[in-house]
């Protein structure tokens, strides 16, 4: 990990303008989750033929959806919405038990392409509920992630949204009461609600390992070095994607002067690089880089030709696919339509 840079002077926009670079954040966009989960989906189409059905999108990406879209992947809101005999995909984001309870009632052959990750944290769920553990889940409310989560154990699981929610926390023993946390958060709002809910509980249990995933975490790290030293901090992302808004937010946080979300390059604008030495650039999670380099294009456009590097970590993590891949689930699916 590279140290966080010193501060520079004060400068003039005139002066910061003439001094045009960019800060390229390393690691950025595709983590190991997303593309299984993406390779999964084309990996499908190829074997069994399209149609193949997608419940949600695969990854919050819209590039991502639209181009596997063109491949002959369709995505549904709801299982019921396959047409029986068919194969169904879940997300990287995980679902809830009841949904796969929902494909066999429909007679679907399955893929599930959950990220190992989300995985774990649905494994701690299931763990702590027959413990009879108090579950304090920290996310997002209506995130696909923390509907999956909660689906594991509904009945032991309350939804904590941020450290103003911890007031609202109502527990049955305060001694057996355990955190966990969506994968896509920011380390810090994290750590603020877990600190937050210990001053309520301090025996709150902690998770075996963190549930914060490790490209989350390395592309806010990189993202904090960035925002002390970027005027302008461009993020790659969806606005559905979790963990690219968190991006934005770090940003700021970290010092940067301005940052913004865009999905493509042509929704930068211009007006933004008003007094701009140093334009910080990174993705999230599920952003492939071709939407990277088509923001460094633009850049370089612009007279910011000067790309430097920013590594903050090394990442060499990857999943297997679901296993599911290595199976016919044409003639599966045929067989339970025909049954």
């Amino acid at each position: 990990m590279t140290s966080s840079p010193s501060p520079t002077p004060a400068t003039t926009p005139g002066e910061a303008a003439s001094r045009r670079r960019v800060l390229l954040a390393a690691p950025r966009g595709y983590c190991a989750g997303v593309d299984r989960a993406v390779i999964a989906v084309e990996k499908a189409l190829e074997q069994y033929g399209a149609p193949v059905y997608v419940r949600h999108e695969i990854v919050h990406n819209k590039y991502v959806v639209k181009t596997l879209e063109k491949k002959g992947a369709i995505f549904v809101e709801e299982t019921e919405e396959v047409p029986e005999g068919n194969i169904v995909i879940f997300s990287a984001h995980g679902v809830a038990p009841v949904v796969h309870e929902e494909a066999k009632r429909g007679k679907l052959a399955t893929i599930d392409a959950t990220c190992p990750l989300v995985t774990k944290v649905h494994k701690e769920a299931v763990r702590y509920a027959k413990e009879d553990y108090d579950i304090l889940l920290i996310g997002h409310e209506g995130h696909e992630e923390v509907i999956g989560t909660s689906g594991e154990a509904p009945e032991h699981i309350t939804l904590v949204d941020g450290p103003q929610d911890v007031a609202n926390v109502e527990v049955r023993d305060p001694d057996k009461v355990v955190w966990l946390s969506q994968t896509t958060l920011s380390v810090d709002e994290t750590m603020e609600t877990v600190d937050a809910l210990k001053g309520r509980y301090p025996n709150l249990l902690s998770p075996p390992s963190d549930d914060i995933c490790y490209a989350t975490q390395n592309r806010q790290i990189a993202v904090k070095q960035m925002g002390a030293e970027a005027d302008l901090v461009i993020v790659v992302g969806s606005k559905n994607s979790s963990n690219s808004v968190r991006l934005v937010e770090v940003a700021l946080g970290a010092g940067a002067r301005d940052a913004h979300l865009v999905d493509y390059a042509e929704e930068i604008d211009e007006a933004w690089l008003e007094g701009v030495g140093t334009v910080g650039v990174t993705s999230g999670a599920s952003v492939p880089d071709i939407l990277v380099h088509g923001v460094l294009d633009w850049l370089a456009a612009r007279g910011y030709e000067d790309v430097e590097t920013l590594t903050a970590a090394e990442e060499s993590i990857h999943f297997s696919l679901p296993k599911e891949l290595r199976r016919d689930l044409r003639a599966e699916a045929k067989a339970a339509g025909e049954s």
